[in-house]
């Protein structure tokens, strides 16, 4: 088994320390000539927990991998494999449009 790459164990150490099910957890590293692709594949119900309120987790882990990738002079991005039978909500389910209609006079 090649060894990890320290961008790579970050991030799998990470999700493993969000996640339910840490033992669904696996990091692809590639690289070509636009920088380090890491792809996160977790359990499907674990997509909220990656994802964050709004995407906040996923913007708060990706920065955090582009502060690790500049450390090694390399740019990291972060693609999260969307598994089969993932779930997540239409944009129109996020919305609670009784409060807004509550609001209108």
């Amino acid at each position: 088994m090649a060894a990890k790459h320290p961008d790579q164990e970050f991030l799998e150490l990470l999700a493993k320390a969000l996640v339910e099910n840490p033992g669904d957890v696996k990091v692809e590293r590639t690289v070509d000539e636009r920088g380090v692709l890491l792809t996160l594949h977790i359990n499907p119900a674990d997509m909220g927990a990656i994802i964050g309120r709004g995407g906040q987790t996923a913007r708060a882990i990706r920065t955090l991998l582009r502060i690790v990738g500049s450390k090694n002079n390399a740019h990291v991005n972060l693609k999260i494999h969307e598994p089969e039978g993932s779930r997540r909500p239409r944009r129109s389910d996020d919305v609670d449009t009784g409060a807004i209609e509550d609001l209108r006079i």
